[in-house]
């Protein structure tokens, strides 16, 4: 124990001398004890800490908070000198890194977001705009090399218009994808060559034509294989003598063999994983407790101890029920978890139970069983028979409502279909190619497409069918959704399907569903019965559990779950009266997404499509808290099930995990896997409010959202529902409205349940 006290002097002692060396003189408190017993009203003041494990922190203090300017030193040598609010890196500071790296400008919660400078330990340097540790927006880099690049960025990599100027002088100005020259562009070099056309993987791919100085060209098509390179040579009127044979392939091999992109840099620690030492007052305090470490955007470390909640540096962490105050209060009933937030004001935030996965398994003796293995049959055929692979420019006649085919499957089988267990049927494909090419373009590889759905595994068909009477079935992977279809629907889906393909394939993000296919299965006998279904993509497929789940429309009239509170689980989906959350999504995702949604709206409103709705999942990054999991391990559930039917959680440490892995970036995209935030509201019991009052509680969530039911056009059922419910109800309330004012509501709601996080 002597031992151990001597080593923690010298620490102390030896980091109060490197503090004085790297900050100047520090400015410490005279009477410490006053500091530590006086200071608890909730001022700030200036304080100096020499922590347990050797970091050192001088600056202002709140309550148990660094809170305003202040200096903090890592034993590691890692340094940050800036603004901080409640323990994390908030405002203008500066991080530098042993290495000599150094990052100055806006931090956010931990994560270098905003404006800002950073200088690699190779020279690199680049200013500009940042998103949570990652340069997104517009921005200059200069590489150590000599090569620069100023243009927009996404998620990190060059993405958007921008120009690449290598140290010898060529450049390249035009589209990037991905990190690589993709799209339309411009490469000139220093000899007076250009080339102009189409890029992709940073090579010229398409139509392109490449100049020489003095005037000659050559116009064609262009790629890297030979059978698909095809061109005219056309020499300049002062040409002397040139070779008219030119083989394309030198730009390849010559020209561009020297213009290579220069990757970006890797940071071994990012400023938001950081852990911050715990503040332990000496007084009162046990020595045997080890100190925890908590990270600059307010996380605790996973792998530490936990029962002091998320939010407190101090050591009167609990209550005396035994619960932990001011982070996540453990609840021993099946009714789920609870969510506690520093500001809270009013009861904590319920988290519904986790439940087993969605559905019941159909198995041989099950109503529709046959229907199952009918169904995966004729997907079978579908999607396994060759053909010609598909092409992005369908011709019309893709898309006509006639383009279907009737495929019979008899139990001893055929010449092209083989023997089954089921009874006889009949399958239908409705447009085949279009459906074969919205896959290609949704990125759906037909072999896993294959598997998901026509697999060993079988379906699972959700307890109730739908307020339209349709029935909806799983996939084991959760990868896929089926819906069976009524005529009508199937109507409107062809009608609208040469316009859908358009949209989709315009915009890349777009949110409305993705449709991956469209069937129709007829049983022989004496009912001769139809069913028709759609295959498409299930929103909420993830690996981590959806804790809340929202249908938003922007009405009021039927808009609240008629379930009590203790009914309600997480696979409950609520609707517009339940909300509430306002969600808050970074400043570039926010402008992204209602640039979509006005576009979706409008293509929508186009097609006379009414009753869609906006589904939202949200995923609490602290409700997994409670659970004693390494750092950086994905946090399996408990609920009384198999091992393979746990459903994993998403802690903080897994939220840093996935925002530093480009795996795990290349995985979030506008509606999918976003890390964002939510802020609690509260309605005025005496009016009827879509979207309540800020309270200012926020938590940290990963957000999933998207369009759905766009298949309900305006015909005559709905113009009937509008003139009657309009009679009894205020018209501004129901559903069945004319397509442009719903557009126009369901805009103005969505407009408003979400916000830039400011």
């Amino acid at each position: 124990m002597k031992a151990w006290e001597a080593t923690v002097r010298k620490t102390q002692a030896a980091a109060k001398k490197r503090a004085n060396t790297i900050f100047g003189t520090s400015y410490g408190v005279e009477n410490e004890d006053q500091e530590e017993e006086g200071n608890t009203s909730g001022e700030v003041y200036h304080a100096e800490r020499f922590l347990p494990n050797g970091d050192y922190y001088t600056g202002y203090w709140l309550e148990n908070f660094p809170h305003g300017y202040g200096k903090y030193l890592w034993t590691d040598g890692c340094l940050y000198v800036g603004e901080w609010f409640r323990g994390k890196t908030m405002g203008k500071g500066t991080f530098s890194w042993p290495s000599g790296a150094m990052y100055e400008g806006s931090f956010k919660s931990g994560f270098m977001d905003g404006e800002g400078m950073y200088t690699g330990p190779n020279g690199d340097t680049y200013r500009g705009s940042w998103i949570m540790n990652l340069k997104h927006g517009h921005g200059v880099k200069e590489y150590g090399n000599g090569d620069s690049y100023d243009g927009e960025w996404s998620r990190g990599v060059h993405e958007g218009t921008g120009k690449y100027q290598w140290k010898n002088g060529n450049y390249y100005v035009g589209e990037w994808k991905n990190g690589t020259i993709c799209g339309k562009g411009k490469m000139c070099w220093t000899n007076g060559n250009v080339y102009e056309g189409s890029w992709e993987d940073g090579l010229p791919k398409g139509n392109g034509t490449f100049k020489w100085e003095d005037g000659s060209f050559y116009v064609g098509i262009w790629s890297k294989d030979l059978k698909e390179q095809s061109g005219t040579y056309y020499p300049s009127g002062s040409l002397l003598e040139r070779n008219l044979e030119w083989d394309p392939q030198e730009v390849f091999n010559t020209d561009l063999k020297d213009c290579k992109v220069c990757p970006g840099e890797k940071v071994p620690i990012w400023p938001s994983q950081k852990k911050l030492a715990v503040w332990r007052s000496t007084k009162g305090s046990d020595s045997s407790v080890r100190p925890r470490r908590m990270s600059v955007d307010s996380r605790i470390d996973a792998g530490v101890d936990r029962d002091f909640g998320r939010m407190r540096l101090s050591d009167a962490a609990t209550s005396p029920s035994g619960s932990v105050r001011n982070g996540i209060a453990g609840n021993d009933s099946d009714d789920g978890l609870q969510l506690d937030c520093v500001n809270a004001r009013g009861s904590p935030l319920r988290i519904p139970k986790v439940v087993k996965k969605q559905g019941e398994t159909i198995c041989k003796g099950h109503r529709n069983y046959e229907l199952m293995l009918n169904l995966q049959l004729g997907i079978r055929h579908s999607v396994g028979r060759p053909g010609p692979p598909p092409l992005l420019d369908l011709k019309p006649s893709a898309f006509d409502p006639k383009e279907k085919y009737w495929t019979k499957f008899p139990t001893e089988g055929s010449k092209i279909t083989p023997p089954h267990q089921s009874c006889e049927f009949r399958w239908k494909d409705y447009c085949p190619k279009v459906f074969r090419t919205l896959r290609m373009l949704f990125k759906v590889d037909p072999a896993d497409y294959m598997l998901s759905i026509c697999g060993d595994d079988a379906l699972r068909e959700l307890s109730s069918p739908g307020k339209s009477g349709s029935f909806f079935y799983l996939t084991h992977d959760d990868r896929y959704m089926i819906k069976t279809m009524k005529k009508a629907e199937v109507k409107v889906l062809l009608r609208m399907l040469s316009a859908y393909y358009n949209h989709v394939r315009a915009f890349e993000n777009t949110l409305v569903t993705k449709y991956f296919g469209l069937h129709c299965v007829k049983l022989n006998g004496p009912a001769q019965k139809k069913v028709r279904f759609i295959i498409m993509g299930n929103l909420f497929c993830s690996e981590y559990m959806i804790h809340r789940r929202y249908d938003l429309k922007g009405s009021t009239f039927g808009r609240l779950t008629d379930k009590p509170e203790s009914e309600i689980d997480a696979t409950t989906t609520l609707k517009d009266l339940d909300l509430n959350f306002i969600f808050l999504l970074q400043k570039t995702w926010f402008q992204d997404f209602r640039r979509q949604v006005d576009r979706d709206c409008e293509f929508l409103e186009q097609e006379r499509i009414m009753d869609y709705s906006l589904l939202v999942g949200l995923h609490f990054t602290e409700a997994s808290n409670d659970d004693h999991t390494p750092s950086g391990a994905i946090t399996p559930v408990d609920n009384g099930t198999s091992e393979t039917d746990s459903v994993p959680r998403l802690s903080r440490a897994d939220l840093d995990q996935l925002l530093l892995d480009p795996a795990g970036w290349a995985s979030i995209r506008l509606g999918i896997n976003m890390p964002a935030r939510v802020e609690r509201t509260e309605r005025n019991d005496t009016e009827i409010q879509l979207v309540g009052e800020p309270t200012g509680e926020y938590y940290d969530v990963v957000m999933f959202f998207g369009i759905i039911d766009i298949l309900q056009d305006y015909d005559i059922t709905k113009k009937l529902e509008h003139a009657y419910k309009s009679i009894q109800y205020d018209p501004n309330s129901i559903s069945a409205v004319d397509p442009k004012q719903y557009s126009r509501r369901f805009r103005d709601y969505i407009f408003k349940a979400f916000a830039e996080d400011t």
